[in-house]
């Protein structure tokens, strides 16, 4: 039989029970280096068209969709007003030090500072909760969401799937706008 990825293969859908069930859990965090107390990428055993599949899920708060949409419409300002523009590269020293940025690219980072707070006071970014899903990822379903909590936790990512799995999450239509933490400003 033909399935469109490994995530649909009863077999591995079997495996990731197992593994499940041995640690006591409805979902499993995939290791990665980007999860925090905002974001997190894990998989869980669902239903897509009464069959199960696993779903490679990414969770994270509605605080930091806004902050990545911004730093999006910021870069896209950026690439206008500097025609060489191919994004900022922070490179390390052999000591693991940050090297200092060219004064090009110093001068890119403080337009696109500028324009981060300024797109933030004038609320020009309003985000909501949202739920995407990819029936052609590269592994099982692909299923992006974005929730108004404070953090992501163990406690939010079970009662996400165990919503997700009986099809009852209630999303917030409310569109939301972020304010940067002073402390990140002058932390940077």
């Amino acid at each position: 039989m033909h399935y469109q990825n490994d995530g649909f293969k009863p077999e591995t859908i079997e495996s990731l029970k197992q593994e499940l069930q041995s640690i006591g859990k409805e979902y499993k965090i995939m290791p990665s280096e980007d999860n925090s107390d905002e974001f997190y990428h894990f998989r869980f055993i669902g239903l897509y068209e009464n069959k199960e599949v696993i779903y490679d899920a990414a969770l994270y708060t509605l605080r930091l969709h806004h902050a990545s949409e911004i730093y999006e419409l910021a870069e896209h300002k950026a690439a206008q007003k500097f025609p060489n523009f191919k994004g900022i590269h922070y490179e390390e020293d052999e000591n693991g030090n940050l090297k200092p940025l060219s004064s090009d690219e110093e001068e890119i980072g403080w337009f696109m500072t500028e324009m981060i707070m300024d797109l933030e006071e004038e609320e020009a970014v309003k985000v909501q909760e949202f739920i995407d899903i990819d029936t052609h990822h590269e592994f099982g379903i692909g299923l992006d969401a974005a929730l108004n909590v404070e953090y992501i936790d163990e406690k939010t990512i079970r009662k996400f799937v165990k919503e997700f799995n009986e099809d009852t999450i209630q999303l917030d239509e409310t569109l939301y706008a972020f304010q940067s933490e002073e402390e990140d400003i002058e932390g940077e």
